[in-house]
C-alpha cells in the first residue's frame, strides 16, 4: 500500500499564496504575519537573523537569554526533609515545606527526585 503525501489544507495555501519567496525585514514581516494567521492559538515562528559577526572571535560572541511571558511551565516545590538547626535554614533559604521524619511518611506518596548534601 503506497502512502500519498496529504495535501495542505485550504487555508494554509491561501496564506502561502500571500508570502512571496523573498527576505523580509522586520518591520515588513510581522505585518505579514498578523495579516495571514488563520489558527485559533498563537502560532509559532520560526527567525533567522544574518548578525555579520564571526563567532570564533571572542569579542564577537553572541549570547543572550530570553524571558518567556508565561515562565516555563508548572513551578516547583521544595520539600526538606531535616532536624535541628538545618530545618531553619531550610525555612530561611526559602523551602516550600520543612519537616522531619513526619515529612517522609507524608511525601512518599507523591516523591519527586531526592538529593541529599
Amino acid at each position: 500500500m503506497s502512502h500519498m503525501a496529504r495535501k495542505p489544507g485550504k487555508q494554509y495555501q491561501s496564506a502561502q499564496k500571500q508570502v512571496e519567496s523573498k527576505e523580509y525585514l522586520l518591520e515588513e514581516a510581522v505585518p505579514l504575519l498578523k495579516k495571514i494567521k488563520f489558527a485559533k492559538f498563537d502560532e509559532t515562528v520560526e527567525v533567522h537573523l544574518r548578525l555579520g559577526v564571526d563567532p570564533k572571535h571572542a569579542d564577537q560572541m553572541v549570547r543572550g537569554t530570553v524571558v518567556m511571558p508565561n515562565g516555563l511551565g508548572k513551578s516547583k516545590k521544595v520539600l526538606v526533609i531535616a532536624s535541628g538547626d538545618k530545618q531553619r535554614e531550610a525555612t530561611e533559604a526559602g523551602a516550600d515545606f520543612v519537616g522531619g521524619e513526619d515529612m517522609v511518611n507524608r511525601s512518599s506518596r507523591k516523591a519527586g527526585p531526592i538529593s541529599t548534601p
